[in-house]
């Protein structure tokens, strides 16, 4: 008679992260059950095993049954960049769509703490809010003439409807600098990795960050982060890379702000080939042969078995994975903080800087508002160039989100899917919805066939929010000084 089949949680309100780790890891060789091992377990013999076999041997996959939920408030929004760069961990941040900053919160960096230029930084920081507050008023009416109200609704239901909307507007004022709290599920591999980079990064405070995080941590994994520290390769690369490429031109404001490298048929090929290689006998060479001698029938009827029954939120298939898609975008960058989330692709984004200028929200001009607005960028790109001479890593903290980004992604078929369809919905901001749709339109222009089947189901287009809610999508900041 077969064992029966058991399913349970090894909790981790009775048990701790590295002594479930251990329980884990221990069955590849005990025919004991999960909690047989882990009610013989101490926090003695875990932290042993863990030295001998995690810190010892190297056995790190281990660690990855440790887990953690880490609270980080009131950090920079340049910080919760280098937090949220690691691929393998859970987040959630306050939103600038949904919540309201006041005049007072943001971060003076400790590089400017007795710094000469720290009354400068804070009276461009100054403007920068009380524009934004000031701003959101006249934006809201623009707003609001443009809702239609509800029978009955009341005045706070109204409100609370159309609130993202003209905070949408709004948050293009506010700065790198603004603080933010972030939630972190990350088991403690990942969290070794994600320490190293910060206590290894450019910016004091988050090295500061990286080592209170770890500090904390150690109370909960006190064998396997112990021995994180920075590392200088890290920083020596940096160095080096920068320097490399220094005598690089700067990209001017106004170039075409969306350049795809085409996949083009040989990516779709690949697809088609894989997803026959799954669920055929064949090698991957039969298989490919055997689609680049396919009919375009037969080839329109293998593309729509893979994508053409899915459903809204079914996940497709892996396959997809196998056409890779390189875009090198510009983007504002509130946008970009939205887009940096999709960390299943790659990403190599630029240092946040003043230098390809800032967009112009419609909502700003039809406010009446594009004075204060401009003199506000103004500001901040003055004040961006004096930061930047002296200190040009901290100078990002005092950079809008209106300014513009580039950023290099690599993302195969099926993470652009899920860009797509998440970031061209309807009730995603406009300037991440206009690269949604602009990527689409891209992929569908190199790769017909599969390409048809990245659509968003809304009627626009990038064209059309682009008409709709920017006056101006690359404006030049004035000359500093």
């Amino acid at each position: 008679m077969s064992a029966k089949r058991e399913i349970y949680l090894l909790d981790p309100m009775d048990l701790p992260p590295e002594t479930i780790a251990v329980a884990f890891a221990k069955t590849s060789r005990s025919p004991q059950s999960f909690r047989q091992i882990a009610a013989e377990l101490t926090n003695e013999k875990s932290a042993e095993f863990h030295e001998k076999w995690v810190v010892g041997y190297g056995h790190a996959s281990v660690a990855e049954h440790a887990m953690l939920h880490i609270a980080v408030e009131n950090i920079s929004r340049l910080a919760v960049e280098c937090l949220e760069s690691n691929r393998l961990a859970s987040y959630t941040e306050k939103s600038t769509r949904y919540q309201k900053w006041g005049r007072e919160d943001f971060l003076t960096p400790p590089e400017l703490e007795e710094h000469p230029l720290r009354g400068m930084y804070e009276d461009t920081l100054g403007l920068l809010f009380e524009t934004y507050l000031e701003s959101l008023g006249p934006v809201r009416e623009v707003i609001a003439a443009q809702a239609q109200r509800k029978e009955g609704e009341s005045d706070g239901a109204f409100d609370r409807r159309i609130r993202s909307e003209y905070v949408d507007v709004c948050r293009f004022l506010l700065p790198a600098a603004a603080l933010a709290n972030v939630g972190m599920t990350i088991n403690a591999r990942a969290l070794e990795h994600a320490l190293r980079k910060m206590l290894s990064h450019p910016l004091e405070e988050v090295r500061q960050m990286g080592a209170e995080m770890k500090r904390v941590a150690e109370s909960r994994l006190p064998t396997l982060i112990k021995y994180v520290e920075p590392v200088p390769y890290l920083s020596a690369a940096a160095h080096a890379l920068e320097q490399a490429a220094a005598g690089l031109p700067a990209a001017a404001p106004g170039e075409d702000w969306c350049r795809l490298e085409a996949c083009g048929e040989q990516g779709e090929e690949s697809v088609l080939a894989a997803a026959l290689y799954r669920f055929g006998a064949s090698s991957y060479t039969q298989a490919l042969e055997r689609v680049r001698g396919a009919s375009a029938a037969e080839r329109e009827a293998i593309a729509e078995a893979l994508l053409g029954v899915r459903k809204k939120h079914d996940i497709p298939l892996r396959e997809l994975e196998y056409a890779a898609y390189t875009v090198d975008l510009t983007l504002d960058q509130g946008g970009y903080f939205e887009l940096k989330r999709h960390r299943m692709m790659t990403q190599t984004p630029q240092a946040l800087s003043t230098l390809l200028g800032y967009a112009l929200p419609r909502a700003i001009v039809e406010a009446g508002f594009e004075a204060p607005y401009r003199k506000a960028m103004n500001a901040a790109h003055a004040a961006w160039t004096r930061l930047h001479a002296v200190l040009p890593q901290a100078a990002g903290y005092v950079v809008p989100n209106a300014y513009n980004r580039r950023v290099l992604l690599q993302m195969n078929l099926r993470s652009a899917l899920h860009l797509v369809s998440l970031r061209g919905a309807a009730n995603a901001h406009f300037s991440i919805r206009r690269a949604a749709q602009r990527i689409a339109a891209e992929i569908r222009r190199v790769s017909p066939l599969l390409g048809k089947y990245v659509v968003i189901d809304t009627p626009e287009t990038w064209q059309s929010i682009e008409e709709r809610h920017f006056a101006g999508t690359a404006e030049q900041p004035a000359p500093a000084g």
